[in-house]
């Protein structure tokens, strides 16, 4: 059944969709500078935590907030899991079609909102999220439906920025963070709001207890995480009873 969402949760999700329709282009040359290509060695990371269902070929896994389609093509790799993406941006969604094509893979990528997600209940053995569940208008909810969809005993992989756990470091990593990153993302992509965006959605998330404590008041099990490069990033590990 589809949570009726506030005024202002709706406004939220139609200005972060119009964002990333307007950046879709330049997305990835702009998040490969960003973050100087470490970001694909934290998906191969999502990989190899859910290798043994990935090495299944009755398996399912869904992609949420796939954007342009990086997780769901790394997931796909030696895969013989069946691995399916969903945005609620279709230029997002265009970008990662062709990315696929390109790669001489066959991923159905489907239009949808996290927040009310297309499918059915248990048809999923994992679930991940890369960088997209903080810009959904509520987290909880984006991780009851990703609970939802997952089958009992199915797993959850969520990359997100997190809080820096080096003190001097994160002094350091929040001043680019404030300051110089929003303009490089903004002059690279040029649309400097959805970059002031990008701040504003880490600096509001959770930190890395906080979140795992979501999880855990979602209904997820067995919740664990992961610091990646002392924090910047974590992935955060979940199961369905």
């Amino acid at each position: 059944m589809a949570v009726e969402r506030t005024v202002q949760e709706q406004e939220h999700s139609r200005w972060v969709r119009e964002m990333f329709g307007n950046i879709a282009g330049k997305y990835d040359f702009v998040n490969r500078i960003i973050a100087v290509n470490f970001d694909r060695s934290w998906r191969r990371l999502v990989v190899k935590k859910l290798a043994p269902i990935l090495a299944r070929p009755n398996a399912l896994v869904l992609d949420i907030a796939c954007g342009t389609g990086d997780l769901s093509l790394e997931l796909q790799k030696n895969a013989r899991a069946k691995i399916i993406g969903t945005d609620f941006c279709r230029p997002m969604l265009d970008l990662a079609v062709e990315k696929t094509a390109k790669a001489n893979f066959s991923i159905p990528y489907i239009e949808g909102d996290g927040l009310a997600l297309p499918f059915a209940d248990n048809g999923f053995d994992a679930v991940t999220a890369a960088f997209g569940l903080r810009n959904f208008a509520n987290w909880q909810d984006g991780l009851t439906q990703m609970l939802r969809v997952l089958k009992p005993g199915g797993r959850v992989a969520i990359l997100e920025f997190a809080s820096p756990t080096l003190p001097g470091f994160r002094q350091i990593y929040d001043l680019y963070f404030d300051r110089v990153l929003p303009r490089i993302g903004g002059a690279l992509s040029g649309n400097f709001a959805g970059y002031k965006h990008l701040n504003r959605s880490v600096r509001k998330f959770p930190d890395q207890k906080g979140f795992s404590q979501l999880m855990r008041a979602s209904g997820f099990e067995k919740v664990e995480y992961q610091n990646l490069m002392t924090g910047i990033c974590a992935l955060y590990l979940g199961t369905k009873k």
